[in-house]
């Protein structure tokens, strides 16, 4: 494979400013992740040590292999949403090292609410047991919560994918034959006790661990009946008695210990077998990535400058260099795993559209994974494109996108707009990994373009009906809808709906899509096989 050459001018007035700009977005991103992490009221703080509770973070701490990285998934997850008292969604997931071996981590948080299940709590924790089922991962559950927030329980309790799915997303991956461990720190109430119930092994601290379908005031309420925590529910009587909990523990710290024993015995996964190389650093600093990036949404850039700063030797295999120029495929390497990229230079038009579906298809025939750069207006629109069949071009990419065996890993590096969002492997289209860049914007169409559709449809309604529209009742139609889009198209409020698996400051890209691509390699590959693509 040849080196891209990069074309970027590290020395002009554009690119400091670029890089200026993109470093301050980074670093807001920064504090806001470094809050979420570990700003919490002092009260709760009190509290949990009162109960002889570590921190969530603490406990982490423990749980990992000192040295090894952590892939926090979501990590500002309901950043914008319940007045922002709910960081992180209350819980902590993510894929890092237990005793030499790759697990997902569910870690409720108690000093958040009391590791109450809010619906995007409950949303993240199924995201993250969806990662393990597709991934293969084993997974360890930190357990502490006061259980569901009973004011939210109808956006949180009833439906398909509320938090029954976490209990059913458990049973699927004993039915794989993927193991579990939970560690019971708090209590485990209503649905909670079914998390350390449906594992394969679970721990239970003596005098804080508590497992139990209703807990003393409930049961109570519901049959007279007057028991204690530990008699109904705790570490000695489940360990002795019932049989639900396994291995008592005194300490939080001697719990910790015992589960990372129990991972220990855990079978090494045997990895599929991809094309792979030493891994070597970029031959571009990554760091330069905030000077490609342009300041406005509008701007286009060449994203092999992106791509050149992202994989190993910065060395790229072009695939149709000179067809369908809008869309670059071709092939490289990442941490010395051989990947298939598309990356968006423009607008996907015919020939784009098709080439980046047949580039789809070789990824698929000779098992190589295929990395997403996503920055995309859409899908062509017009009477002459029409009249060639973008419509049908367009469904072709979507059909390889969709039946595509190969892991799929999606970057939002900058726009994602329309139809152009599925095309590139959005999330609805199970990418193993989807990650957004500060700067990214996501929506069915950029803000003018919406707030100017809106106003036109009105003004038309309106000249249908003999009126006529001041500029100052225009402005009063069209300014709110600017607003509102403009900030339910931000990368914040995307990553605080889930709508990705986290936001990533651009110069952390490699790495993280270094681990996430090892975990999909405990899954075997498939062969490929397609729908019906319409010629």
């Amino acid at each position: 494979m040849k080196r891209i050459e990069s074309k970027l001018n590290t020395a002009s007035s554009e690119f400091a400013a670029n890089a200026a700009h993109n470093r301050r977005l980074a670093e807001a991103f920064r504090e806001k992740q470094r809050a979420v992490r570990h700003d919490r009221p002092q009260r709760d703080i009190d509290r949990l040590r009162q109960q002889n509770k570590l921190l969530v973070r603490e406990r982490l701490e423990l749980l990992l292999d000192p040295g090894t990285p952590f892939l926090e998934l979501s990590s500002l997850a309901a950043n914008e949403a319940y007045g922002g008292e709910v960081p992180g969604a209350a819980v902590v997931t993510g894929i890092g090292i237990v005793s030499g071996r790759e697990v997902l981590i569910n870690a409720g948080d108690g000093a958040v609410k009391g590791g109450a299940w809010y619906p995007l709590t409950v949303k993240k924790a199924v995201r993250a047991l969806d990662i393990a089922i597709e991934n293969r991962l084993p997974v360890v559950h930190l357990c502490d919560s006061a259980g569901g927030f009973l004011p939210l329980q109808a956006e949180l309790f009833a439906d398909k994918y509320y938090a029954g799915r976490i209990f059913r997303n458990q049973c699927i991956l004993s039915k794989m034959g993927v193991q579990q461990v939970s560690v019971v720190l708090g209590h485990c109430t209503a649905g909670g006790a079914y998390v350390p119930g449906l594992s394969d092994y679970n721990v239970i601290v003596r005098g804080t661990g508590a497992i139990f379908l209703a807990g003393p005031p409930l049961v109570k309420a519901a049959t007279g009946e007057e028991v204690s925590v530990e008699e109904l529910g705790g570490c000695d009587m489940h360990t002795s008695v019932s049989g639900t909990a396994d291995y008592p523990a005194s300490s939080e710290e001697e719990a910790i210990a015992i589960a990372r024993d129990i991972v220990a015995q855990f079978k090494r996964p045997q990895k599929t077998l991809i094309e792979y190389l030493p891994p070597e650093a970029p031959y571009y600093d990554p760091g330069e990535l905030y000077g490609v990036l342009p300041r406005d949404i509008k701007q286009q850039f060449d994203m092999k400058e992106v791509i050149a700063r992202l994989v190993d030797g910065s060395r790229f295999h072009e695939y149709q260099p000179n067809y369908g120029k809008t869309l670059i495929c071709g092939y490289a390497h990442l941490w010395g795993y051989k990947i298939g990229i598309l990356a968006n230079n423009g607008v996907l038009f015919n020939d784009s559209s098709l080439k980046g579906a047949h580039f789809i298809e070789l990824c698929n025939q000779n098992k190589t994974p295929i990395l997403f750069l996503q920055n995309i207006t859409g899908f062509m629109v017009g009477r002459e494109y029409e009249r060639r069949g973008i419509t049908k071009d367009g469904a072709k990419m979507l059909m390889a996108v969709s039946c595509s065996e190969v892991p799929k890993f999606t970057v939002m590096c900058h726009g994602s707009f329309g139809a152009g969002n599925y095309g590139m492997s959005g999330r609805a289209f199970d990418s193993r990994f989807l990650f957004s860049w500060p700067q990214s914007q996501i929506s069915v169409m950029g803000a003018e373009q919406a707030a100017n559709t809106l106003a036109d449809v009105k003004i038309r309604q309106l000249a249908r009906e003999g009126k006529k529209l001041s500029q100052e009742q225009i402005d009063a139609i069209r300014d709110p809808v600017l607003g509102e889009f403009k900030r339910k198209q931000s990368a914040y409020w995307s990553t605080s709906e889930i709508w990705d698996d986290g936001m990533l400051d651009p110069v952390d890209t490699r790495n993280a899509l270094g681990i996430a691509l090892s975990a999909a390699l405990n899954t075997p590959i498939a062969d490929p096989r397609y729908g019906v693509f319409r010629l």
